[in-house]
């Protein structure tokens, strides 16, 4: 497919769906091109997904966190800038970029928050029809905070909105487990802050984490150091394979420190009995009782816990685009020719190539997925490659073809990640008093470990 889709001649604006990083850098660069963004955010501030984890570190530092687009907009206004090697936590994504980003006239006067996008279609088509459909406006049907329903017309479609909102179920085979829905109410949050503003759901009771992955190491780490202050909190892992040296990993032989630390003090904790490994529980049903839930593994095994942690990785809603002509990847639900390079059986962070709309285009001209989102089910994204890809994005429908395909991305040379399911590359978990900070004084560029199981950038936006 093209990678310049140039817009068709008219004032409509390009719509965005998601204000977090990517989907506010969209916006920027649409300013820069001269070109209308209508940007619709589901929470009710930028960056409401980061918002959730912001207790989290990351570890790759503020200069590749940060949109060179929307960085030119900040300064114009006088904003200064974080140390570059500065390993920032999610609050601070949010509180010293996204929001002064936001607060920007060029980008509030086209912010809707409180918006959830329910619908994209081509206007008067669905997705059968064909004829002018490359010249036929989009209807992006929106709930907005006032409770009406209203339909917007525009040129152009980016869909920057993560994967945040739709975890992976806790049952086998991809589906939920019998009975999930209706434990709803003993099923935390992904990357819960277990000794922070979450700490009256966990002190003193059962908790359960599924997953193999960095947020469940992280969150074994943050409820066994809540046992020494609540000594009645027990802590239980419930993990699908036969063990957990997934994330126990090298130890000291680990290509990556952080990583290698991560899983070892994990490995301790079990070996001390502070933590209750099951391995081989795959999970088969819960079924919800008025004290607690019981969890049943396939083979008839239960345990019986008061809340369940899922870390078991994100997937993109499809759902709002059932009337666009998509092309996807049928591994990783990711756009079709994007799929093989960043699938996570073969690829990590470090081996995905910078790529721009040429594979990011699907059949309905003038339509992208890009961010976390635009991985599907890979958790190999970085969010500075979710900048490039708008940048790419932007371009293209400005109808600069040239730059549009001039792809180029800097990366950090340690940029490795694990193949946590589900997830983004620039966040590897949270950062406690008992661990040292993982490099910000002692390596300019710090490794980046896989995001734990459970958010990211967005999960670029929070739709």
């Amino acid at each position: 497919m093209d990678a310049a889709q140039i817009l068709p001649a008219s004032d409509l604006p390009v719509a965005v769906i998601g204000a977090g990083p990517v989907g506010l850098a969209a916006a920027a660069h649409l300013l820069e091109r001269g070109l209308e963004p209508l940007i619709f955010e589901s929470g009710t501030t930028a960056g409401a997904a980061i918002d959730q984890w912001r207790h989290i570190r990351l570890f790759s530092p503020w200069r590749f966190n940060l949109d060179a687009a929307a960085v030119r907009l900040l300064e114009r206004s006088g904003w200064e800038g974080p140390r570059p090697t500065a390993l920032p936590y999610g609050g601070e994504i949010v509180d010293s970029y996204l929001a002064p980003l936001a607060a920007l006239p060029p980008i509030a006067s086209r912010l809707h928050t409180g918006a959830r996008v329910v619908a994209v279609t081509r206007e008067g088509l669905d997705k059968t029809h064909t004829r002018n459909r490359d010249t036929t406006p989009f209807i992006v049907r929106v709930l907005h905070e006032d409770g009406e329903t209203r339909g917007h017309t525009v040129a152009a479609v980016i869909d920057a909105s993560g994967t945040w909102s739709r975890r992976n179920p806790l049952g086998t085979s991809g589906l939920p487990a019998i009975g999930e829905e209706r434990a709803a109410a003993r099923i935390s949050r992904p990357l819960p802050d277990v000794t922070g503003r979450d700490r009256a759901a966990f002190a003193g009771r059962r908790a359960l984490v599924v997953g193999a992955g960095h947020s469940a190491a992280n969150t074994l780490i943050s409820l066994a150091g809540l046992t020494r202050e609540e000594p009645d909190t027990r802590v239980l892992w419930a993990v699908r394979g036969a063990s957990a040296e997934k994330v126990y990993g090298g130890g000291d032989a680990d290509g990556l420190p952080a990583r290698g630390q991560l899983g070892g003090r994990v490995r301790r904790l079990v070996e001390a009995g502070k933590i209750e490994l099951h391995t081989g529980f795959g999970i088969r049903s819960l079924k919800t009782l008025d004290t607690h839930v019981t969890v049943e593994a396939a083979d008839g095994r239960t345990l019986d816990a008061d809340v369940v942690v899922p870390c078991t990785g994100f997937r993109p809603d499809l759902d709002i685009l059932r009337e666009l002509r998509l092309e996807l990847d049928p591994t990783v639900e990711a756009p079709r020719e994007l799929g093989p390079l960043i699938d996570p059986e073969f690829h990590s962070c470090g081996t995905v190539p910078p790529h721009g709309a040429r594979l990011l285009a699907h059949p309905d001209r003038n339509f992208y997925i890009v961010g976390m989102k635009s991985y599907g089910r890979a958790p190999t994204f970085l969010l500075a490659t979710g900048y490039e890809q708008v940048r790419s994005v932007v371009a293209a429908l400005a109808g600069d073809r040239e730059a549009a395909d001039a792809v180029q991305l800097e990366l950090p040379e340690t940029g490795v990640c694990s193949t946590d399911a589900g997830t983004s590359c620039d966040v590897p978990g949270e950062a406690t008093a008992a661990e040292p900070d993982p490099g910000c004084c002692t390596a300019p560029e710090p490794m980046l470990v896989g995001f734990p199981t459970g958010l990211s950038h967005g999960r670029s936006g929070s739709n």
